[in-house]
């Protein structure tokens, strides 16, 4: 099993596949949430994942500043159903915080988490900036890592 992060162009076209595949598996099916998954950032995204025997079974997409927010943000961040348990979200998040500050030189993260994470990005030092409000019918709350 091994990490990659990739810039849009350097993935292959069967790991944009899977990982097209998994996010729709998990916040459109899993979820019941019907929405644009594909919403156009991820070519101007950074895309870190773990793999085993091909299969994506953990996955986050890093936006640069000025994609969604004026700050860098994380998004889609998942574990596939059937490795969750593990450790492995901690592990990927740690992985795309080390990448922002090592490799985008940035300190400030901004993310619209899922409401009942707020404990879990808590636990990386994101303190919530709003209220909790409805996104796709799914509550949400906005996020800041200073």
């Amino acid at each position: 099993m091994s990490w990659n992060i990739k810039k849009f162009d350097e993935l292959t076209n069967t790991e944009l596949y899977n990982l097209l595949r998994e996010r729709t598996i998990v916040f459109v099916v899993e979820q019941n949430c019907p929405y644009l998954e594909v919403d156009g950032k991820d070519p101007s995204s950074y895309h870190l994942f773990k793999e085993d025997d091909g299969e994506i079974i953990a996955y986050l997409r890093i936006l640069p500043a000025g994609v969604s927010y004026q700050e860098v943000s994380i998004g889609r961040v998942f574990v596939k159903k059937e490795y969750r348990g593990q450790g492995l979200a901690d592990e990927l998040l740690s992985k795309g915080l080390e990448f922002i500050e090592k490799e985008l030189n940035e300190t400030t993260v901004k993310i619209q988490a899922q409401d009942y994470l707020r404990k879990f990005y808590g636990s990386f030092g994101f303190q919530p900036i709003s209220e909790t409000n409805l996104e796709d019918n799914i509550p949400h709350v906005d996020m800041l890592l200073q």
